[in-house]
């Protein structure tokens, strides 16, 4: 989608503050980048060959700018000797570590599609996703904890176990040709018809004439990456998005962090999840950075570790993530006095983790983003520069070169400052599309390129965008419209509540009612009668709770996401109730 504007709109100068209606542009003074991920990397490799890019800590590795270059290309190589041609798919299927950033880029370089496979997902959903797109080929860890990742794979086509490498068949994956599992340095049981990610690499000639030739045949506007929305109902779909879209996304996210090759980033979150991939490792990669790995999945002792001892001056995190390492016993035994910026995201940010996060943890100059994966994914980010009141308790401006509006649901018109609405995207980040989805496609991005988001929104009259839910999620009790986001920040004021989770269930007599799912301090305990009284006289009576809980955590992805249509359905479950079926 294009980010200009038509002779129809208005001028930018329309739009500068203060706001008469809920729409903002983004600046265009610094310009989009039009190269491909590939070459762009390159010229920032060139530029600083000798300064880290890359430490995975638990791996025990480091890599130059010039030796992640060297490896990248030589990943690149071995890839097309496989006999893989440029737009065909190439799945991951892992959690953290340099074999994930190598490929990124080696298939950025190869022209291939690199397709983002969920580390939770079991037998039936990858083999949908990897069926879906039609993945030639497929990294993946053997195992990670409780899960076998080869395992599943040789559950779906048993008949691999007797082939060759470079030579599977399989009815159940008939697209699927190789499998590389990513082993420790050679070390590991054999896999008999499957490749060893270490093998494959030594196969390769970093100097390749053929990344030359297929390079000059790239262009920005090339689907590159394949990712799958987490929807709660009827079967993923996947967002397709370009090097365009993402590496400029990258680059305005770390230019709103203020990135500077002197910055060293650590990097939590998933890379399969937009969040790890794009606001972590092209943020860093487009500004010379130095990228962060502290585990392969998520522990906040190693968070606090490696921040300590690799000097981090950025950390990425969503809220649990945060809270989980404000809240660890030995959190005051480390020094994150080096710490500066970081993201947090990936869910509604409360207002008083953020104020923690400021005050405790020396990141001062922390930004919130906003986002989903059809956007590539953020479209609104708070800057260093953000005042912390903003900061705080919004999410930001719209990026450069990108448009927002807030809509009514019903007319879709735009609406005033203040005033709640869906939130619509237009610019460069737009997807590609949903592969091979062409209905589902059009249902997402109007016939002026809009993206509706489904996320309910306010816009102020300086532009800042405050989100206040999804349109799913809101709450109508007796008639008044309940938003539970706005619940869920008063109740974090509790001084014995750690997180809390809001929802609405269904009611004979209301239509619905409120339950807040309520995860208290360590070493605290609260009653349902302490949370009603801290309510009372504090807002609404229809605001406060009818059901609460007190529970040890949240049903969540891989990503951090909290799954409420779970805590729903079990309270649901626990209280016999039934949804309204005249309404």
């Amino acid at each position: 989608m294009s980010e200009e504007l038509s002779a129809s709109r208005p001028a930018a100068a329309s739009f500068t503050p203060p706001f008469t209606r809920s729409y903002a542009r983004g600046a265009t003074d610094v310009p989009l980048i039009e190269q491909p991920i590939g070459a762009f990397f390159d010229v920032i490799a060139a530029r600083q060959p000798d300064h880290e890019a890359l430490v995975s800590v638990h791996q025990g590795r480091r890599y130059s700018y010039r030796e992640l270059q060297r490896e990248a290309n030589r990943l690149a190589s071995a890839l097309l000797g496989l006999g893989l041609q440029p737009g065909e798919r190439v799945g991951i299927w892992s959690h953290n570590n340099a074999e994930w950033v190598l490929l990124q880029l080696a298939t950025a370089k190869a022209g291939l599609v690199l397709v983002n496979i969920n580390p939770a997902y079991r037998t039936a959903e990858v083999e949908y996703a990897l069926n879906k797109v039609g993945c030639k080929a497929l990294v993946t860890m053997a195992r990670f904890k409780t899960s076998d990742y080869l395992g599943m794979l040789n559950e779906l086509a048993p008949e691999w176990a007797h082939g060759l490498p470079g030579q599977l068949e399989s009815v159940t994956l008939p697209h699927l040709k190789t499998v590389v599992w990513i082993d420790e340095a050679g070390k590991g049981d054999d896999q008999p018809g499957l490749t060893r990610f270490s093998s494959l690499v030594a196969s390769g000639n970093p100097d390749d004439a053929r990344l030359v030739e297929i390079a000059s045949t790239l262009k920005a506007t090339d689907p590159i990456n394949i990712q799958f929305t987490s929807g709660t109902t009827g079967f993923p779909k996947g967002a397709t998005l370009t090097h365009r879209n993402i590496l400029n996304n990258g680059f305005f996210i770390g230019e709103a962090m203020k990135l500077t090759p002197a910055d060293r980033l650590c990097i939590p979150v998933p890379l399969y999840h937009c969040f790890g991939m794009v606001l972590g490792n092209l943020a860093c990669l487009t500004h010379g950075a130095t990228i962060i790995y502290p585990n392969d999945g998520f522990e906040p002792l190693s968070v606090l570790q490696t921040v300590q001892d690799e000097q981090c001056t950025g950390l990425h995190g969503v809220p649990t993530m945060f809270i989980a390492e404000l809240d660890h016993p030995r959190f005051a035994e480390f020094d994150l006095s080096t710490l500066r910026t970081g993201i947090m995201a990936g869910s509604p940010c409360p207002t008083e983790v953020m104020k923690r996060v400021v005050n405790d943890m020396n990141l001062g100059q922390i930004t919130i983003a906003y986002g989903m994966t059809e956007t590539s994914p953020v479209s609104c980010q708070s800057s260093v520069d953000t005042p912390l009141e903003k900061r705080v308790s919004t999410v930001g401006l719209v990026q450069p070169h990108l448009e927002v509006k807030i809509i009514d649901p019903e007319s879709s018109q735009i609406v005033a400052p203040g005033v709640s609405g869906e939130l619509c995207t237009r610019g460069y980040s737009v997807m590609h599309g949903y592969w091979d989805d062409a209905p589902r496609t059009k249902e997402a991005i109007d016939a002026d390129g809009w993206m509706h988001t489904g996320d309910l929104a306010t816009m102020d009259a300086e532009g800042y965008v405050n989100i206040v839910g999804r349109i799913k999620d809101m709450v109508i009790r007796g008639g008044e419209n309940i938003y539970p986001r706005e619940i869920e920040e008063f109740l974090y004021r509790h001084p014995k509540v750690q997180d809390v989770q809001v929802v609405g269930l269904p009611d004979k007599r209301y239509g619905e009612e409120l339950c807040a799912w309520v995860v208290t301090r360590p070493g605290e305990t609260l009653s349902e009668d302490e949370v009603r009284e801290f309510c009372k006289g504090k807002i609404a009576h229809y605001k406060v709770p009818r059901y609460i809980r007190f529970v040890p955590g949240f049903p969540m992805t891989v990503t951090g996401k909290i799954q409420k249509f779970k805590i729903r359905d079990e309270m649901k479950n626990q209280l016999g109730l039934e949804e309204d079926k005249t309404a």
